[in-house]
C-alpha cells in the first residue's frame, strides 16, 4: 500500500472489511486488515457506515482517525514481517514478552511509529528509522 491516496487506503479497509463479513474470500493483505479491525469493535460501526470514505476526524474536535489507527497497525504488520527498520522484529519480540498481549504490544510500537511520522512531517524530512527503532527498544526496557 505505497502511495495510495486517503480514499485509497479508506476504501482498501472498508473493502476488506465488508468482504470479511460477506464470507468472501480475501486477499492476503486483506486478511490481516480484517484481523487487525477484528481487534476492534469500536471501528466496526465506522466501517459500515455509508458516509465511512467521507468522513473528517478532527483532533481539534478530541476526534481519533480510526483509518489512521488501522493503517498504522497494517503498516507495522508489514514491518514487523520483514524486519524493517532492522531489529524492529527483535525489539517488539522483547516488548511483547513484557506486555500482557500482542495487540497492546502493538499499540506501543503504533505510538512510536504515530511519533516518528509526525516529527517527519513537521520537519519536512523523511522518518527516522534509527529514532523509530530507539522508541520502539525504549518501549520493551519499560
Amino acid at each position: 500500500m505505497f502511495d495510495v491516496s486517503r480514499d485509497q487506503a479508506r476504501g482498501f479497509l472498508v473493502g476488506a472489511w465488508s468482504k470479511y463479513r460477506q464470507r468472501v474470500p480475501l486477499s492476503p493483505l486483506e486478511d490481516i486488515a480484517a484481523g487487525i479491525i477484528l481487534r476492534h469493535p469500536e471501528y466496526h460501526a465506522t466501517l459500515e457506515a455509508p458516509d465511512a470514505l467521507e468522513r473528517e476526524y478532527r483532533v481539534e474536535d478530541g476526534q481519533a482517525n480510526p483509518f489512521l489507527h488501522l493503517s498504522l497497525h497494517l503498516a507495522i504488520e508489514e514491518q514487523l514481517s520483514i524486519d524493517q527498520p532492522s531489529g524492529l522484529r527483535s525489539a517488539f519480540d522483547t516488548l511483547a514478552g513484557r506486555t500482557a498481549d500482542r495487540h497492546e504490544a502493538l499499540h506501543a510500537v503504533l505510538e512510536c511509529l504515530g511519533e516518528t511520522i509526525w516529527r517527519a512531517q513537521r520537519e519536512r524530512q523523511a522518518p527516522d528509522a534509527e529514532a523509530y527503532l530507539e522508541c520502539v527498544r525504549r518501549a520493551a526496557g519499560r
